[in-house]
């Protein structure tokens, strides 16, 4: 979520969040949101902080959207424990952790601990073996696609496998290491790939 200050100025990724939370909260679940914002050097930092992104997602869902003061840990725990069905809480920046990229097992442990299941629905992070992302499924079952990340994969997948031919395939980013399974992929079914952003030095 881009941000100006403490000011959203591009809520869409929130917006997009909206239906499979709000599909939750009927269904009298206790919802509890985790997300990372931008890249901190060393621990907490107050201008990378998820508050503004609880205080957007209260508005558009109509109820008080509670922020953690922290992803992990017996405050975190205490707040879900004491939450009502349909409440929504925010975990605070999971990247305040290095362990949150390094997929640390102690850490994805902490993570998930306080939880019965994990709903997915960051198609953008989908691929990285994050402990947010990947880590956490292997203590929480069922983990399961929410509507936003099922939409983006039926997308996906009808253009890959109805697309017009020939394709074309246009692929972003700065790390390699994270798209070469993709670009391996998509190798066998375009005929052209465009590699743009920090890639193109690789190449």
């Amino acid at each position: 979520v881009p941000l100006d200050g403490k000011t959203i100025t591009d809520d869409t990724r929130i917006r997009s969040s909206i239906p499979t939370i709000k599909f939750l909260q009927e269904k009298g679940a206790i919802v509890t949101v985790c997300s990372h914002l931008g890249r901190p050097k060393d621990g907490p930092e107050d201008k990378f902080s998820l508050g503004p992104c609880a205080e957007r997602m209260g508005e558009l869902l109509d109820c008080d959207v509670k922020l953690a003061p922290d992803c992990i840990g017996e405050d975190v725990a205490a707040l879900v424990a004491g939450a009502k069905e349909g409440d929504v809480i925010m975990l605070e920046n999971t990247r305040f952790y290095k362990e949150e990229t390094k997929n640390e097992a102690e850490f994805v442990e902490k993570l998930a601990k306080p939880f019965d299941m994990f709903v997915n629905d960051a198609f953008g992070t989908a691929h990285r073996a994050h402990a947010s992302t990947e880590g956490v499924t292997k203590f929480l079952s069922p983990s399961v696609s929410g509507f936003l990340l099922a939409k983006e994969l039926e997308y996906l997948d009808g253009a890959i496998t109805s697309g017009e031919k020939p394709m074309a395939a246009i692929v972003g980013g700065s790390k390699v290491s994270s798209k070469i399974t993709v670009l391996e992929a998509l190798l066998d079914k375009c005929e052209k790939i465009i590699i743009g952003g920090g890639m193109v030095f690789t190449f």
